[in-house]
């Protein structure tokens, strides 16, 4: 049951819900000792005995706190206070990039800057030694002032040492002996890389997929329809630019968060097709 408003989890007085999860719900809160409005993670009741649960519960604070890049909300704390488990985040205003989309086409200039923050977040991710695991548009939200988070490490993981035997699916937080007999896996299969489907050890080459293989894709959806109906009429160009003795100019049919315009990891992978990945 979602806690009442006015209740309190230490400090911390519970002002509404924003939202719920399998593991728990996050609330805006009022932290009544900095006087500052906050987002509190709460482990639901009914798992809190669930060790694999609580485990990654921790883990994703423990990351959180590991990270520290303006395009990762930040962790303020943690609290295990009346009955309550709970992660303190900074409270990310605006709507999630699912709900951009949702509201319409980006964009082009709007497009590409939330590309570049979500691949820089990437990277720091990376740098730290963290992958995330499950990046999609409804775990990134956009400020009014265009800023980008990243949100929700709740599946992410400590990248293994070079050398080192990754977790199989019976101990996988991705994927469970008990979800793949049911045939569901946890997180977004939309958004994942065949390894991690399949339960298979992931390395940062999987969030790399989601990004540049399907992420960036909802940011350009508009841009793509637009190429698509260039190419639809290059050969009419191709026909016209031969009699006149010059390339039919299919420039305009770029895309706008390639290789060229997005930097780092994402275009890296766009550069060498993904090649190398475990399958």
């Amino acid at each position: 049951m979602p806690l009442a408003e006015g209740s309190r989890v230490g400090p911390y007085e519970i002002v509404s819900i924003l939202g719920a999860g399998g593991m728990g719900e996050v609330y805006r809160a009022r932290d009544s000792r900095l006087n500052r409005d906050v987002a509190v993670k709460v482990v639901r009741p009914a798992v809190i005995n669930d060790v694999d649960r609580v485990a990654r519960f921790h883990r994703e604070a423990q990351l959180l706190a590991a990270l520290n890049h303006p395009n990762v909300a930040q962790i303020h704390g943690v609290e295990d206070a009346d009955g309550h488990r709970a992660i303190v985040m900074e409270l990310v205003e605006g709507p999630t990039l699912a709900d951009r989309l949702h509201a319409g086409p980006l964009p082009l200039d709007e497009a590409l800057s939330i590309a570049r923050q979500i691949v820089e977040a990437l990277e720091a991710a990376h740098a730290t030694g963290i992958i995330h695991r499950d990046l999609k548009p409804g775990n990134i939200k956009v400020r009014a002032d265009g800023t980008v988070k990243v949100l929700d490490f709740g599946l992410a993981k400590a990248l293994e040492p070079d050398g080192a035997t990754g977790a199989g699916s019976t101990s996988s937080p991705t994927i469970s002996m008990h979800a793949t007999a049911a045939g569901i896996i946890l997180g977004t299969a939309a958004y994942m890389s065949p390894e991690q489907a399949r339960g298979r050890p992931v390395d940062k080459r999987a969030d790399v997929w989601a990004v540049r293989g399907r992420l960036l894709r909802d940011v350009d959806g508009p841009a793509r329809v637009r190429r698509r109906r260039c190419l639809r009429h290059a050969g009419a160009r191709a026909h016209e630019g031969a009699r006149l003795g010059r390339a039919p100019g299919l420039n305009a049919c770029r895309h706008p968060t390639s290789a060229a315009a997005v930097p780092g990891e994402g275009s890296k992978a766009a550069s060498t097709g993904y090649r190398g990945r475990p399958t």
